[in-house]
């Protein structure tokens, strides 16, 4: 993938939105994301920053715009830097 993209299921991982990639590429394969108004169910789709995400999680839905791409994963604080919330 090019370097201003990123599979889904990596970048969800990387900002935390489940514990595991694992449970992140089930989130997506479930349909319980949408990328920029539109349901996905590939865990390999490219997501870029600007992309707006819809994620149905189990603590809440959350609408999403993506500001960074991770490079590994961190800690809570350095996961909110890869997103911006717009709505819940």
């Amino acid at each position: 993938m090019s370097d201003d993209r990123q599979r889904l299921d990596k970048w969800l991982w990387f900002a935390r939105f489940a514990r595991t990639r694992t449970a992140c590429t089930k989130m997506v394969s479930d349909g319980r994301v949408r990328l920029n108004g539109k349901r996905i169910n590939q865990p390999s789709k490219g997501i870029a920053k600007g992309d707006v995400l819809t994620v149905v999680a189990e603590h809440g839905t959350i609408v999403a715009r993506v500001t960074g791409l991770g490079e590994r994963r961190g800690n809570a604080d350095a996961a909110r830097e890869l997103y911006e919330v717009i709505g819940s």
